[in-house]
């Protein structure tokens, strides 16, 4: 076996290894599978054959076969079908041959499930392909790849069948649904029957519950709210209220005084206290006051929720975003942008937990990551003194705004926890040194307001994130949620406060959010992590910006954010695995690498493709180049170029890409100096001349050439790489440039002794794949050239290997030229 199949067996392997599933390398422990796989010969022969792995969940049979090379994962027949015909397709392709092996079990064999996968490449680059065969040998579904083999262990493979292969929806999802429904219905309620402010709307949904909540306390049931005369209902809920804050111990007195201050709403508005006809949604009709009304909703769709589902799930949270999401209220312009769980529990599995951790949340909104965080820890622990200190005394949140911080208070009473170290107070204005004897926090976990540095700069994302990162003990924890543009230091403030972070604490990476994660809101997040206390090693910290865009979480039409469990488990788990160093991954998803201050601290400012380049592209390179070459003689302008009668070297041998070893080199290395482009004004500064130099803009086409004008004083010299680095559609866009130009500025130009045509067209090859970073909206700027990495080749010293680049340039083209004086003879 080749050395590169072998090194993939161990890869997949292992792979199946941290997925906790026991399978067999070329058979089967099963007496039935292995005496069929004594006939199941790949070549039909009816001979002996035997899959890379056979694994054996439950009653799934798993067959995997694998290939190291990429280009080897599947084949297709003339009809698009997966080629089962063709021996050599299935021989050499993982799929066909992972799927010929899992039908003739199933047709051979008592098993009834069987799943086939194709694996084909290596840790960093590769294809997970998964398949249904069904008891009759029939290929019954292709499936999503995956990441992992996470989802076929025994925890998870019936959850995977009965979503991925039988489409049954799970019962979390309808869940999840019936929350946006029943929120919409309260939302409905609160307005038809009485005018009340957005803010108190969630006021009245936390009192209610601690209403309930003293209401089971001393025995009482909703027939307590009868419509007393002398004693409203709103009073009685607004009593069981204050006895429930005393009963929890929230202290001190004062702070109890504020929460209670803000349910003063239930007993003082009138209309929710009279009685009147409510119409059900049945179309009933009945006589009740509005708020016994809401309380045995809220009782029956939220409070028994809370009592029986013992996880991380903020109730009160969801119901408050679906109740401003229905209104349309004013949460967005404070700022306000609750975090879903999905988020909140991630920073707790970004953070690993420890049951003696002390959590810290300066803006904890209605409590989501304080609520994530505690049951995380107490899920860590059995001893009981500790889980109620986790409760009691290793939760700690500020809210600036007193309805949320009512709220809040309600989440984590109602929990029995966290209530005692709340505050209803500015974070910003306390001072860190105090905060980290006081909390003495090991996490730092926030989701602050955004948006509000436009009001004062003092209030930007990254100044909350740097008060946050002062005020967690040496050595702990911070993770925050932020808007991207937070990260990029647009203006001098920002980045100022990026670089005054990294003298006291280290970025340990930042991770790229599904764009929709806050839905309708309007902003593109991330998530940044941090050691707090511990100034950044600019020479030796390798940082991680990873691209987590592809979530698992889709948008769909009526349903808004809408989360696909078996994908986002996959995504999920492959996602911890690379920021825990167990696995590497490709460049797209994981970028590791050293920063300097003045550096966008996003996935999109890193990467660079890494991975192999195809002989394609430098065809169409070379392909593009002459036809730019024939087009420029043919229309008299060979003058531009300095071509000459030239002979057609024959080459001896093939190169091959693979051949060489490949390694990264950032774009500043390479070239001696990088000049941009000089005409500002092309009306003012260029006069048009058939004879004329060529002219240069932000365009795909002609080598870059868009027409030709006088030469000028702003003349550049050629034999240089050519950047697009804006334009619709140009942005990335690279080639190489022989003759002397006039450019617009949109354009940048790399000076090096190393290029000449040849290795000059072989690195624009490469570096045309930027034009998968870089868009419209955004372009190249200086400093993200200067930053960007190439995939070369290199010689045996790691220097790029100029003489192969130049070889294999010259071969390309004899190869091209070669097919067109073949045409002109016939």
């Amino acid at each position: 076996m080749a050395k590169k199949e072998v090194k993939t067996d161990y890869w997949v392997y292992s792979l199946l290894q941290s997925a906790n599933i026991e399978a067999t390398p070329q058979g089967s422990d099963i007496k039935e599978v292995n005496e069929a796989l004594k006939s199941a010969s790949k070549k039909g022969t009816g001979n002996i054959g035997f899959p890379e792995f056979i694994a054996i969940v439950k009653d799934f049979l798993i067959v995997i076969e694998d290939k190291s090379d990429l280009s080897k994962h599947c084949k297709l027949d003339s009809n698009s079908c997966i080629d089962l015909d063709n021996t050599k397709s299935v021989t050499d392709f993982a799929v066909n041959g992972a799927i010929h092996y899992a039908k003739h079990l199933a047709q051979n064999t008592s098993f009834k499930k069987i799943i086939a996968i194709g694996v084909s490449g290596d840790e960093r680059h590769h294809k997970i392909s998964p398949y249904f065969i069904n008891e009759r040998g029939i290929l019954d579904k292709k499936l999503n790849d995956l990441e992992t083999f996470t989802l076929l262990n025994e925890s998870n493979i019936e959850s995977y069948y009965l979503q991925e292969i039988l489409g049954i929806k799970p019962k979390e999802e309808t869940t999840d649904e019936e929350v946006k429904q029943d929120a919409e219905s309260l939302h409905e309620y609160l307005r038809n029957y009485v005018a009340i402010k957005d803010a108190d709307k969630p006021l009245i949904v936390s009192g209610i519950l601690l209403a309930l909540d003293e209401m089971k306390e001393n025995n009482l049931n909703l027939e307590y709210l009868n419509n007393d005369k002398d004693i409203p209902d709103g009073q009685k809920l607004y009593e069981l209220i204050e006895k429930n804050l005393k009963r929890a111990r929230l202290s001190p007195e004062t702070k109890r005084d504020k929460v209670l201050s803000q349910f003063s709403v239930i007993k003082d508005t009138k209309k929710i206290n009279e009685l009147c006809e409510i119409l059900n949604k049945d179309g009933t009709k009945i006589n009740s006051t509005p708020l016994r009304y809401y309380s045995e909703f809220v009782k029956k769709r939220i409070y028994d929720n809370i009592q029986n589902i013992k996880n991380s799930e903020d109730y009160l949270g969801r119901f408050y975003s679906e109740f401003m999401r229905f209104s349309g209220g004013d949460a967005q312009s404070l700022g306000i942008v609750l975090t879903p769980r999905h988020i909140t529990d991630l920073f707790c599995e970004l953070a690993d937990l420890k049951p003696d951790d002390i959590i810290l949340d300066p803006c904890c909104g209605t409590g989501g990551f304080l609520v994530s965080a505690m049951n995380d820890m107490i899920s860590k622990t059995e001893d009981i003194k500790q889980k109620n200190n986790i409760r009691q005394n290793q939760l700690f949140g500020f809210e600036l705004q007193p309805f949320m911080f009512a709220v809040a208070t309600t989440n984590m009473v109602l929990r029995g926890d966290g209530k005692s170290n709340l505050n209803n107070e500015d974070f910003l204005k306390q001072n860190p040194k105090q905060l980290q004897t006081d909390c003495q926090a090991t996490v730092g976990f926030m989701n602050p307001p955004y948006s509000q540095g436009k009001v004062d700069k003092n209030l930007t994302e990254i100044s909350f994130t740097e008060h946050l990162c002062d005020s967690i003990l040496k050595g702990g924890k911070v993770v925050v949620i932020i808007p991207q543009s937070a990260v990029t230091g647009k203006t001098k403030e920002e980045k100022a406060t990026k670089e005054n972070i990294l003298k006291k604490h280290t970025l340990e990476g930042v991770i790229t959010l599904n764009k929709n994660t806050f839905y309708r809101v309007g902003t593109n997040p991330c998530i940044a992590i941090f050691t707090a206390g511990i100034p950044h090693d600019y020479k030796n910290k390798i940082c991680k910006f990873i691209n987590f865009e592809n979530d698992g979480w889709e948008v769909q039409k009526h349903r808004g954010l809408i989360e696909n469990k078996i994908k986002s488990k996959d995504r999920k788990e492959h996602l911890l695995k690379v920021w825990n160093d167990e696995i590497e991954a490709e460049t797209k998803f994981c970028v590791k690498t050293t920063i300097e201050p003045e550096d966008e601290w996003l996935h999109s400012f890193y990467y660079f493709n890494d991975e192999m380049p195809k002989h394609e592209d430098f065809e169409k390179t070379i392909a593009d180049y002459l036809t730019f070459e024939f087009n420029m003689i043919t229309h008299g302008r060979g003058y531009l170029l300095g071509l000459k009668e030239k002979s057609i070297k024959t080459m001896n041998k093939t190169l091959k890409l693979n051949s060489v070893d490949w390694k990264e080199f950032k774009i500043n290395d390479l070239f001696d100096r990088i000049e941009k482009g000089k005409c500002k004004n092309t009306n003012e500064e260029t006069k048009q001349s058939i004879n004329g130099v060529s002219f240069l803009s932000a365009t795909l086409n002609n080598n870059g050439v868009s027409g030709f004008v006088e030469p000028n004083s702003l003349l550049q010299k050629g034999n240089c790489i050519m950047f697009v680095n804006q334009g619709d559609g140009g942005a990335g866009y690279s080639v190489y440039k022989k003759e002397d130009f006039i450019s617009t500025t949109s354009n940048s130009f790399g000076y090096a002794k190393w290029i000449n045509k040849y290795t000059g067209l072989f690195v624009a090859s490469i570096l045309c794949r930027f034009k998968e970073k870089y868009t419209f909206g955004y372009g190249r700027t200086e400093n993200r050239l200067r930053k960007d990495k190439v995939f070369l080749p290199i010689d045996s010293k790691g220097q790029p290997h100029w003489e192969f680049m130049e070889n294999f340039m010259r071969e390309v083209e004899y190869k091209k030229l070669n097919l067109y004086l073949d045409y002109i003879k016939k």
